[in-house]
């Protein structure tokens, strides 16, 4: 006697809706990307491919993003950042400053310190990344 099928059973998954679980999942999606930032306006911002050397006599300004200021590798406090400026180009009239500065801080963090060598006369150029450090 014989009591087995001839028939094989599969398992099968029923993928039908799938489709529309994935439509509305996508709909859901894009509808809270654009909520989540309505108010980012999207720059190109200029990119440089060269960089430029600097042959006059440099006075490094560098200002970390706890708002530490260093001249020349040395630390200044805040309120005596004039009066040391003044002090390390005082010897040179065309000494330029180059100002290294913490993209963490704001620009008016950056304001504050320009203006204090408008102030002073002092020529400041801005140190940036250039591509070729970043790839």
């Amino acid at each position: 006697m014989n009591l087995r099928r001839n028939q094989r059973y599969t398992a099968e998954v029923y993928t039908g809706s799938l489709n529309d679980i994935m439509f509305f999942l996508l709909l859901f999606f894009l509808i809270v990307s654009t909520l989540a930032s309505p108010s980012v306006v999207k720059l190109l911002l200029p990119q440089t491919k060269t960089s430029q050397a600097i042959t006059k006599p440099q006075i490094s300004l560098a200002v970390t993003n706890e708002k530490k200021y260093y001249i020349n590798n040395k630390e200044v406090p805040a309120s005596q950042l004039e009066v040391e400026l003044k002090k390390a180009t005082q010897n040179n009239n065309e000494s330029l400053v180059i100002l290294r500065f913490d993209k963490a801080l704001t620009v008016q963090d950056l304001v504050d310190v320009l203006q204090i060598g408008s102030n002073l006369k002092i020529k400041m150029v801005l140190a940036t990344q250039s591509l070729t450090n970043l790839k």
